[in-house]
């Protein structure tokens, strides 16, 4: 028993100016729990981040646009739909043309309603917060046992596998099912994920664009589903399952679910390449399952990174690796497979001698070579200038095509033109002319032509002129990813990646990710993003990052939109939904907590206030910082001591709103109260802190009156300057032989401006 899918749908193909007027909203919800009485799921949680992935790089999904919800209950799905439906009328006062809204669920069900963590939410709430949704397109997908009963509930039928496409102007709603009423819904570990929500993302990636135009529609990513999922469930202990649907929609054009444009890479499998093709990512989960057909190009939208693919043809399977870069379309061809777990063959003929053997690569196969030169080794004896590969080699400088799934010793250096697989050891440097599979380590440099899946461990300089997955990158001197981080790089001088990160940047000098960042940076120096970061960036001076998920820790940090937490001595940020803590906070916007000395809020609070107290007649006030705290800076002389005295100083409060009119501020501030006559002699020796609080009346927009109570201790050291600073009654207090407390309640009336 499954996931319930809700709501997924659609691109407009239209022009680029009325895209800019749609704004595409999305609930994801998984839940593994369905009670007691249920046996526990794996993959509801996966399958919606998976589901919110894919919207995310190919349906127009912005992150501030999605709610994405795990392990929650009936109220917590009730309250996801209150985010979404406060999200679609924000956009729609906004002026959006054009609102569409994609709910998905993943999770257990039955034939009443969806079952979450032993409480159910029954289809009829479920239809009726759908329906309340203020958005001209409404698309829910249910992957879920028995969910084709929620498709029935306004009459819904049976279909076959075929849908009428609608388009850019349609309004109304489309459900669509994992199986019918009568029917379980499963999951499998070999996916990891359910068949129908698998094989739809499978569809949206590029799977079921059948028309080649580089868009998957509703239609053909339902009937894609429909008949794979139906496909690979007939001989499952769970028996076939018939997705299904109910569409009450009207308008005209393609109802658009995916543009595989909207990638920056691209995977394209070539016109002569065919048989089942299960594409991995870095880490091995299963992102594509595809049925190719020799003879025609298939396009499939993918993230920049590192890719396996797996081929299973005519009883036979093979295998390649390859990475996706930024801006680039990779092809995929059938000579770039190699068979998994073939022998190595002996050539015969020219007189029956058999040579040595070939690796699957092709490749001589000397498993041993000892070298002093790559010129002068067995290698070259052997197999003359033949490429060959080798499983252990020994030498001053060790040289070949590859080094395969062995070990390389060498005195001052191993360098290989292919791949090494394996481990090279040596005192001076490690070279390969593409990927490592394994480790290279060396006390000066290493370098890798192509990816890193493992480790590179050097006192000098790592480069890998690829990605980095596994261990990662380990030198006193500096590491050089030419690609995207998996795992981790440390370095006393700097870290860099030219592309997204992916684990953990250590330095005491610099780290530097030119993409994204999911994870840690820790530095002395400095630490920059060149996209996003989402986790922590940590340092002794200077975080930088365009927009942050997570926290910074530095003394400097300049955020742009920022997600969680600043703390330092001063923090900047574009918009801040969380805290800036800190000596100085600088910001557009916060919606959250700023607490610093200084604060200053750009859509947040300027105010200048004029008033007059008990202890001074006339006073001045600068009020700034956020929406609720800010700092003000106090200045006041008064004419009732004939000008003998004035005071200067800072305080920190709080600013609640009572309705559209009235409000209150509560605060503490000090004060050094000074000598006119000789205000830097530096004898001052009277300390006033004021504890204060402000009824204040709105009367529009640039003016405000205000007054209310104080409460006041002046603390005074030696030879008071002054022996009382207020006119009404004081309590005085000896706190010892030196330093005297006088305290009292006040008063104080004033405008703000």
């Amino acid at each position: 028993m499954r996931a319930l899918v809700i709501l997924l749908f659609a691109l407009g193909a239209v022009s680029s100016a009325h895209a800019a007027e749609v704004r595409r909203l999305a609930l994801f919800v998984g839940v593994n729990d369905g009670g007691p009485e249920r046996v526990r799921l794996r993959y509801a949680e996966t399958d919606a981040k998976a589901f919110a992935l894919v919207l995310s790089e190919l349906g127009g999904v912005l992150p501030q646009d999605r709610v994405l919800l795990m392990d929650v209950d009936r109220a917590g799905v009730l309250a996801g739909f209150d985010r979404v439906r406060k999200l679609a009328e924000g956009v729609r006062a906004a002026g959006a043309r054009r609102v569409e809204v994609l709910l998905y669920y993943s999770g257990h069900s039955d034939d009443e309603g969806l079952l979450l963590k032993g409480q159910r939410l029954d289809y009829g709430e479920l239809r009726r917060s759908l329906e309340g949704l203020p958005a001209d397109v409404r698309i829910a997908v249910l992957d879920s046992c028995a969910s084709g009963a929620f498709a029935r509930k306004k009459g819904g039928v049976a279909r076959p596998a075929f849908l009428v496409d609608s388009g850019i102007q349609v309004k109304g709603h489309a459900i669509l099912t994992s199986s019918s009423a009568n029917e379980a819904s499963q999951e499998s570990d070999r996916l990891g994920g359910s068949f129908f929500t698998h094989h739809l993302l499978s569809g949206l990636r590029g799977a079921a664009d059948v028309t080649h135009d580089g868009r998957v529609t509703l239609t053909e990513a339902y009937q894609f589903a429909f008949h794979e999922t139906l496909a690979r469930t007939e001989r499952t202990q769970g028996g076939a399952q018939h997705p299904n649907y109910d569409i009450e929609l009207a308008g005209t054009g393609d109802l658009v679910m995916t543009d595989l444009r909207a990638t920056t890479a691209g995977l394209v499998l070539t016109e002569p390449l065919e048989g089942r093709l299960y594409v991995r990512d870095a880490v091995g989960t299963l992102v594509v399952e595809v049925q190719k057909v020799s003879g025609r190009a298939t396009e499939l939208g993918l993230a920049p990174g590192a890719y396996r693919a797996r081929r299973e043809l005519d009883g036979g399977v093979s295998e390649t690796a390859f990475t996706l870069k930024e801006g680039m379309r990779t092809p995929l061809a059938p000579g770039d497979f190699l068979g998994v777990g073939h022998e190595a063959t002996v050539m015969r003929g020219g007189g029956g001698g058999a040579t040595a053997p070939l690796s699957p690569q092709g490749r001589t196969l000397l498993p041993v070579n000892l070298s002093l030169v790559p010129s002068m080794s067995t290698n070259t004896l052997r197999a003359g200038r033949a490429q060959v590969e080798n499983r252990f080699a020994l030498g001053v400088v060790n040289g070949g095509a590859a080094l395969g799934g062995g070990l390389a010793l060498g005195l001052a250096g191993n360098v290989y033109d292919a791949e090494v697989s394996g481990l090279a050891m040596a005192l001076g440097f490690n070279t390969s002319g593409r990927e490592v599979d394994g480790a290279q380590l060396s006390l000066v440099a290493n370098v890798a032509g192509g990816a890193v899946r493992g480790a590179q461990a050097t006192l000098g300089l790592n480069v890998a002129n690829g990605d980095v997955d596994g261990v990662g990158q380990l030198a006193l001197g500096a590491n050089v990813a030419r690609g995207s981080l998996g795992g981790m790089q440390a370095a006393l001088g700097a870290n860099v990646t030219t592309a997204d990160a992916t684990g953990v940047q250590l330095s005491l000098g610099v780290n530097h990710a030119n993409g994204t960042l999911k994870g840690v940076q820790f530095a002395l120096g400095h630490n920059s993003v060149a996209k996003a970061a989402r986790g922590i960036q940590g340092s002794v001076l200077l975080n930088r990052a365009p927009s942050l998920t997570g926290m910074q820790l530095g003394l400097i940090n300049v955020g742009g939109d920022v997600s969680g937490m600043q703390l330092g001595l001063i923090n900047i940020a574009d918009t801040v939904h969380g805290m800036q803590l800190g000596l100085v906070n600088v910001s557009d916007e916060v919606h959250g907590v700023p607490v610093g000395l200084v604060t200053y809020e750009k859509k947040g609070q300027l105010h200048l206030e004029v008033y007059g107290s008990d202890v001074q007649l006339t006073n001045l006030a600068l009020k700034f910082g956020g929406r609720h705290f800010y700092t003000t800076l106090l200045a006041g002389i008064g004419p009732d001591d004939r000008f003998q005295r004035f005071s200067l100083g800072l305080g920190l409060g709080g600013h609640i709103p009572l309705g559209s009119r009235f409000w209150v501020d509560v605060d503490v501030a000090g004060s050094q109260v000074l000598s006119t006559r000789d205000p830097f002699s530096g004898r001052s020796n009277t300390l006033l802190t004021q504890a204060r609080a402000m009824l204040g009346f709105q009367v529009m927009p640039k003016l405000a009156v205000f007054a209310g109570p104080t409460y006041n201790a002046a603390f005074t050291w030696g030879e008071p300057e002054f022996t009382k600073l207020t006119t009404l009654p004081v309590r005085t207090h000896t706190l010892d032989a030196d330093t005297r407390m006088q305290r009292w309640p006040g008063f104080q009336v004033g405008v703000r401006l």
